[in-house]
């Protein structure tokens, strides 16, 4: 793989299955623990909503194997870089492909897409899993033999967390950035500002840097001034 399209699609170190908050996603956290130590399926759609955690699950995966060669290909950024990028890749331990919905309608794609699943089909042992906002009937894929195949293996929902599941997971963040999240805080952010997690945590990391900067606690007050609100 081109050394300066490897560096863009780099892991977040801090995107861990350790670190995920699986709240009422416990069949999907079974199934793929399962997947991972070499039992069960192998072939998997995810789809959910907006910083649901797709992406941060996709990767975490990705780091879980040792030992083994495993690839995470966010088509966000690869859309730009053509389907021959994904070329020859099948001989992985994982490949996580995380934003389908992006290519959907893309016949070029679609169709290296169908090739590259038929190859991870074919080898028997490769682990695949296929992110999406959208359940498969919604995905806007023109090649159907494609869409057929996304539903040949598990497909399934990753929830939404709930509210209190959401602050949780917040000031874990929140905690290994080194300060404290009080939980109206969390509520705060959530009721006025955003619900998706990839939001949260960026404003979380926002909040941060204010707070370093101003020499002071991140409050409700805090947070009203920093973000105008």
């Amino acid at each position: 793989m081109n050394r300066q399209l490897a560096l863009a699609i780099q892991l977040n170190d801090e995107a861990t299955l350790a670190d995920f908050c699986w709240g009422s996603n416990s069949i999907l956290q079974q199934t793929l623990t399962a997947s991972l130590t070499g039992e069960g399926e192998r072939l998997f759609y995810l789809w959910g909503s907006e910083g649901c955690g797709k992406s941060h699950l996709l990767q975490a995966c990705c780091q879980i194997i040792k030992n083994a060669a495993t690839i995470y290909l966010p088509l966000q950024i690869l859309k730009e870089w053509g389907p021959e990028s994904i070329e020859d890749l099948s001989d992985q331990a994982l490949i996580a492909i995380d934003d389908i919905d992006v290519i959907a309608g893309d016949r070029a794609w679609e169709e290296a897409l169908f090739h590259l699943y038929n190859r991870v089909r074919d080898n028997g042992k490769t682990i695949l899993l296929i992110s999406g906002k959208k359940p498969i009937s919604s995905l806007n894929i023109q090649l159907a033999d494609l869409s057929s195949r996304l539903a040949w293996g598990l497909v399934i929902q990753l929830n939404e967390l709930s509210d209190d599941l959401k602050i949780k997971t917040m000031q874990q963040h929140a905690g290994k950035r080194g300060f404290a999240l009080p939980t109206s805080v969390g509520q705060f952010l959530i009721n006025r500002c955003a619900r998706n997690m990839h939001d949260l945590h960026a404003l979380l990391d926002q909040l941060d840097k204010a707070s370093l900067a101003a020499q002071r606690k991140i409050t409700v007050p805090f947070v009203k001034t920093t973000l105008n609100l």
